[in-house]
């Protein structure tokens, strides 16, 4: 018995009966020879942690654009806090902590520069429109390589974790339930701590009802609605949280939504209008002059089209890159 086979029998001889066990995964598009020491779904953790997608997430905006400080948080800082808020539930739910790993660190490889103003611009103006997690299952499927093939040949539990950590699809696993209410306790919580890190808001500014309910420090808010899923979960076939722990999140998640994610002082106007013309401007740029991309962008021009390559390609880009290439191609030299 290799490694691996002794971790895969401690899977069976621990885990909840319903949590995923990597000896019966579904498997992979391509069949690889198992790993004498990690398990599927380690492999799958690992091949995320070194894609170049994922070293680009620190250098993508959570919500502060351009932040003046060096404790905001990033896509790559908010993509850790959902792992280790995932963990905890899965671990405590007896669900594979693997998989909850390998689905949250790969939960939003397909983000946009920008935050969710990259997406709404890109959304606006790419036929089809633009969903990061559908793009997310983009990244891993096509846009990444493994040993010189195309996508990185994931199982099908992380892919679908992936894909449906949000929209109206839930995931069939029961990690991937864990790591949808994770991405949202993680960038509610954290997002609270940079607006009042940032002055936008008062910590005494929170609704009182979500307060009473969740606690009222950013650990405090965590921690309760992390134990409610846990307290709520153990030993069922599904992942849920008390009604009055969700109506308390959404409570707040519609406050942050009105008094900092559509906040002036988040985000002005001229910062918005610079974000959708750089876009813009980039996205026209390379439909025009497509032979100006990368090779291995636009190699896959003949089979997804001119619009998706493009859509890729900005996609992928980190904010400081995107600002750069537009003052490259677009801002006369002597005006820098």
């Amino acid at each position: 018995m290799n490694f691996r086979e002794i971790t895969q029998k401690r899977e069976l001889d621990t885990l909840s009966q319903y949590a995923s066990m990597s000896c019966r995964t579904l498997g992979r598009e391509m069949y690889e020879e198992p790993c004498e020491v990690r398990t599927e779904y380690q492999r799958d953790r690992d091949r995320i942690i070194h894609s170049k997608a994922f070293r680009r997430l620190m250098h993508k905006t959570q919500v502060f654009l351009a932040p003046e400080g060096d404790h905001f948080r990033t896509r790559l800082t908010h993509t850790i806090e959902v792992s280790q808020i995932a963990r905890t539930i899965s671990r405590a739910l007896n669900l594979n902590e693997d998989l909850t790993e390998a689905i949250a660190l790969g939960h939003d490889l397909g983000h946009t520069p920008f935050g969710h103003n990259g997406e709404q611009v890109l959304n606006e103006i790419h036929p089809g429109g633009f969903e990061h997690n559908v793009q997310s299952l983009r990244v891993v499927e096509v846009l990444e390589s493994h040993h010189g093939r195309r996508g990185m040949n994931l199982t099908k539990e992380v892919r679908d974790g992936i894909v449906n950590h949000t929209g109206s699809t839930l995931p069939f696993t029961l990690e991937g339930q864990v790591v949808r209410f994770s991405d949202r306790i993680a960038y509610i919580n954290h997002d609270i701590d940079d607006a009042i890190r940032s002055g936008v808001i008062c910590g005494e500014d929170l609704p009182t009802e979500c307060v009473s309910v969740l606690g009222n420090s950013h650990s405090k808010r965590i921690n309760t609605a992390v134990m409610d899923i846990i307290n709520q979960s153990y030993g069922e076939n599904h992942v849920i949280m008390s009604s009055e722990v969700q109506k308390a999140m959404d409570t707040l998640r519609s406050y942050m939504f009105e008094n900092v994610y559509k906040s002036k002082r988040v985000k002005r106007d001229e910062d918005l209008r610079n974000v959708e013309n750089l876009i813009k401007s980039l996205y026209e740029y390379y439909l025009e002059k497509p032979q100006e991309l990368p090779e291995e962008t636009l190699s896959l021009a003949s089979e997804f089209g001119i619009n998706e390559v493009v859509k890729d390609y900005i996609a992928g880009m980190t904010d400081r890159y995107a600002i750069n290439l537009y003052n490259d191609l677009f801002v006369p030299k002597g005006w820098k």
